[in-house]
């Protein structure tokens, strides 16, 4: 099956600065793939270069099999894109505004179907449609964008963190239509610094640094590079049953209650264990997607020594 998009060994230079640095990167048909990284990381720069907005230095890169930067008008008609920053025209109003993006990626905006789903949108959303672009927020403004990716079917999104300045209500609805647009056959490429939207909505991600992919790969294959979290009830268990878990690590007490971290590829034998030891209250975590996250970024977050 080829590739919605690919990437590989992608350079980006502006001067000195290497935004992409040997850049790999494969989208499959259908996926809902979260690009993540922390801001300066890549990911706008990446997002550039599908679209044909930036000249890559070095590689090879295509989205649908052909050139972006030489066919980028062909392949916008395919693609639905929210950029990071939306800018609207000042004297369109929204909805105009709405109209004329669907149209620029060839859109039928007097079909019956559009207006319907356009409509609903509308509503979902929350949004009003007839104030000029110059009047609204951050947040409205973001809503143009998001109103005009879903109005008119497309077989890509790229979406640029596309719930910035929107309340929890309205990432509700984002949601709604990412599983709508996915169950369509859609694919997806969400570029995000949110950890918890990405868990939530991605089928596979990929985590950025420095210009290049670290890790790649479904959130199931990437929580085996971590380790699970258990807790559960102490009620009088000796420290020396509790030395005897096999494969625990940092394991602690606190306010009666146990808890530790298994490799995840141990946490069969563990269970096995408890069950012997009679342990109540327990409670499993699998790893989450910020731990995997903070293993490639952790480091950056240590405070200086003093004096340094």
């Amino acid at each position: 099956m080829n590739a919605i998009i690919s990437a590989r060994g992608l350079h980006k230079h502006f001067g000195r600065v290497h935004a992409l640095d040997g850049l790999d990167l494969e989208v499959a048909p259908g996926e809902v793939h979260g690009y993540l990284g922390p801001n300066g990381a890549g990911k706008s720069t990446t997002i550039r270069i599908l679209l044909g907005l930036a000249r890559k230095t070095a590689g090879e890169v295509t989205v649908f099999g052909r050139d972006p930067w030489r066919e980028a008008s062909e392949l916008h008609r395919r693609i639905a894109t929210i950029p990071g920053d939306v800018a609207l025209w000042p004297n369109l109003s929204g909805g105009e505004t709405i109209d004329l993006l669907v149209r620029l990626r060839g859109g039928d905006t007097r079909s019956a179907d559009y207006k319907r789903t356009r409509a609903a949108l509308i509503e979902e959303f929350q949004f009003d449609p007839s104030k000029k672009a110059r009047s609204y927020s951050k947040g409205n403004r973001q809503k143009v964008a998001l109103i005009a990716a879903f109005a008119h079917p497309a077989e890509l999104y790229v979406l640029d963190e596309p719930t910035s300045g929107l309340d929890p209500l309205m990432e509700t609805v984002f949601t709604r239509q990412i599983a709508r647009v996915a169950a369509d056959g859609a694919t997806v490429l969400l570029s995000s610094h949110i950890l918890s939207e990405v868990e939530r909505l991605c089928t596979r991600v990929s985590i950025l640094r420095a210009g290049r992919v670290v890790e790649s790969g479904t959130l199931t294959e990437l929580r085996h590079l971590t380790r699970t979290s258990f807790s559960f009830d102490k009620n009088g268990l000796t420290d020396a049953a509790l030395a005897g878990i096999p494969d625990a690590h940092d394991l602690a007490e606190s306010q009666g209650r146990v808890s530790f971290t298994v490799d995840s590829d141990r946490v069969a034998s563990v269970l096995t264990a408890l069950g012997a030891l009679g342990v109540t209250g327990l409670q499993v975590a699998p790893p989450s997607l910020e731990e995997l996250f903070l293993r490639h970024y952790g480091d950056e977050l240590q405070p200086e020594p003093q004096g340094a």
